[in-house]
């Protein structure tokens, strides 16, 4: 059995590379830079299984359609291990048709998101990013800085329950908070009060938008929400970088909340921070998508990836990704 790795061999322990050299052959990527596509059919040729990383493909704008032409021209291919938890990046249409198993990497990031969301909302509430700022711009200005306000005592309100939401909702009692959540499926949650829609968006003082990207969740949170969030609330979104036709948060109506000081601060994730809605304004932080990027994280992933691809192997596949 042939498997192919789009990523160094470096990067895998020695032995989770044992572990995969008891498979077959394997081969690995040099580097994570992005391979002509000519160059990946190549080095690919005859496997039974791909595990896959986007950074090869040219990253998620690019992997869709070349991770296609790779997979058409290996006529054994059995399975694809995605090495991320999202799968918007392969055609799982195509997938279906030919029979070959999709897995990817749930649950690696819970712990680094959730951290990295607290972290966001005591940066909004503190003012500590716009004031670092201004500091930076002029370093006279600290008595023009903005005014925060604690944590502790105020009412944070999730959209969006799932393993993030979840996580999000401990470290914020953790610290004080009282919290609410909307889940568009019946969930019980120790310390958190579940409610309507409404009641999250117009009683919360910090919103947390930890929805998944589907059909039903496209501009989910846009004008007519927005007219309903309390006064001065703040927003954390790190949903992640995602086409237009996908985002959650309906970014030009979130501008006009932002001006009008209805939402007081937005913090969120973009491939382009410089051509959206949302840039130039002081109050909404754009940043790549890095809440992921931890060394515990990337572990984990390594281990669940790793796993998957031997699954793939035995017939036995786990973490299968569904059409």
């Amino acid at each position: 059995m042939k498997i192919t790795v789009l990523v160094p061999k470096s990067e895998f322990s020695l032995k989770q590379q044992k572990k995969l050299a008891n498979l077959g052959e394997v081969v690995y990527t040099d580097s994570r830079r992005e391979y002509p596509i000519g160059e990946l059919v190549n080095i690919a040729g005859g496997s039974e299984i791909l595990a896959t990383d986007p950074d090869n493909l040219g990253g998620f704008e690019k992997a869709k359609s070349k991770l296609t032409v790779l997979m058409e021209s290996l006529p054994k291919l059995k399975g694809v291990a995605l090495a991320s938890s999202a799968s918007e990046w392969i055609d799982l249409g195509y997938c279906q048709k030919r029979g070959i198993v999709v897995t990817n990497v749930p649950g690696y990031s819970t712990e680094s998101v959730a951290e990295h969301a607290l972290g966001l909302m005591i940066c909004l509430a503190k003012k500590i990013i716009v004031n670092d700022r201004k500091s930076q711009a002029d370093g006279d200005s600290k008595y023009d800085l903005g005014m925060g306000f604690e944590l502790k005592g105020k009412t944070l309100g999730i959209i969006g329950l799932g393993s993030i939401g979840s996580r999000i909702a401990q470290l914020g009692q953790a610290i004080g908070m009282r919290v609410m959540a909307y889940n568009r499926s019946p969930k019980r949650q120790a310390g958190v009060n579940l409610k309507t829609l409404n009641e999250v968006l117009s009683g919360s003082d910090i919103l947390s938008i930890n929805l998944a990207c589907d059909a039903e969740t496209y501009h989910f949170i846009s004008t007519e929400e927005l007219e309903r969030v309390k006064k001065g609330v703040i927003m954390v979104d790190l949903i992640g970088p995602v086409p237009a036709d996908k985002e959650v948060v309906d970014k030009k109506a979130l501008a006009t909340a932002l001006k009008s000081g209805k939402v007081a601060a937005f913090a969120y994730e973009a491939e382009d921070l410089d051509n959206n809605p949302l840039s130039g304004i002081e109050n909404a932080i754009g940043l790549k998508g890095f809440a992921w990027y931890t060394r515990d994280a990337l572990d984990r992933a390594k281990a669940i990836w790793t796993d998957s691809i031997v699954s793939i192997a035995s017939g036995k596949a786990i973490n299968v990704v569904e059409k």
